[in-house]
């Protein structure tokens, strides 16, 4: 991972489309089946849309149904950071950039395996890379 980037609530505005700045500095969240990455199988990967810090590698996305692109794990250990997420009434774990703290969405204990994992992400929080 590249150094911390920190940018102003002014500086993000001007860097990212108004979408990418509502998920990932807003903590919002992109309707279900509606993103770009749900159905993709490009190879290649898929980088922080707000500093393109590597995040998760094609062959770790899933089909998972849930309308979100889906991965079991991130590239390695130091590609995002965990969070508790109690917001909503719910108890999740929100997961953010490791480089720009930017929300990238949330990890559930039901994927498959080898991880058991499903990191469940905004299409608009990450770009791909073709391999």
């Amino acid at each position: 991972m590249a150094d911390k980037l920190i940018l102003s609530d002014e500086e993000w505005k001007a860097r990212l489309s108004p979408e990418e700045y509502q998920v990932l500095r807003k903590h919002g969240t992109e309707r279900a089946f509606s993103g770009c990455f749900v159905a993709s199988k490009d190879k290649g990967t898929y980088v922080c849309a707000g500093c393109e810090n590597p995040l998760f590698r094609s062959g770790e996305k899933f089909e998972s149904g849930t309308g979100w692109p889906s991965f079991t794990q991130p590239v390695g250990p130091d590609a995002v950071i965990e969070h508790e997420d109690r917001s909503y009434g719910m108890s999740r774990v929100e997961v953010r950039c490791a480089r720009c703290d930017g929300h990238l969405g949330h990890v559930f204990p039901d994927g498959p395996q080898p991880t058991g994992l499903r990191y469940c992400m905004n299409s608009v929080a990450m770009k791909h890379v073709p391999d």
